[in-house]
């Protein structure tokens, strides 16, 4: 699996807004929301699901990057998206270091190995670290959409 085959293209956050975990982390889940992959009323338990999933033990996991993620009932099919936090963001990662991409995976609750191939697709791709620096230095949604393999 590559991560082109669930990132939401219409999603991607190139320059998120967020200075926080929590706070980038709801506007992911916001972009996911407008590009059509939610209805309205699934956002905020999805959102929840999410941080509760991050508050059981960070998903920094080096290297400035993150992969926040969920399995939830009102995930049709397995979807995710990238921001970028070009200042970073205190995620208490692993390493302690900020973290500037984020991957973002929400999957269906009855679909465990599927979801663990995206995250598994996630960490393959971030560890080419010329990649990552590429990914960070994007500022269009297009420049990042062009270099997620």
């Amino acid at each position: 699996m590559r991560m082109s085959n669930f990132v939401v293209r219409d999603a991607i956050l190139p320059v998120l807004a967020a200075t926080t975990r929590e706070g980038a982390i709801v506007e992911l889940i916001a972009s996911l929301h407008a590009a059509g992959e939610f209805a309205e009323g699934d956002v905020s338990e999805i959102t929840a699901a999410v941080l509760r999933r991050e508050a059981m033990g960070t998903t920094g996991i080096g290297r400035g990057i993150a992969i926040p993620h969920t399995r939830h009932a009102a995930a049709g099919k397995l979807v995710g998206t990238v921001g970028i936090a070009p200042d970073g963001i205190s995620f208490e990662s692993v390493d302690d270091e900020p973290v500037r991409l984020l991957a973002i995976v929400v999957s269906p609750q009855d679909q465990p190995a599927l979801h663990l191939r995206a995250l598994e697709a996630i960490v393959h791709a971030t560890k080419d670290d010329d990649l990552v620096a590429r990914m960070i230095a994007c500022r269009t949604a297009e420049e990042l959409w062009s270099l997620i393999p």
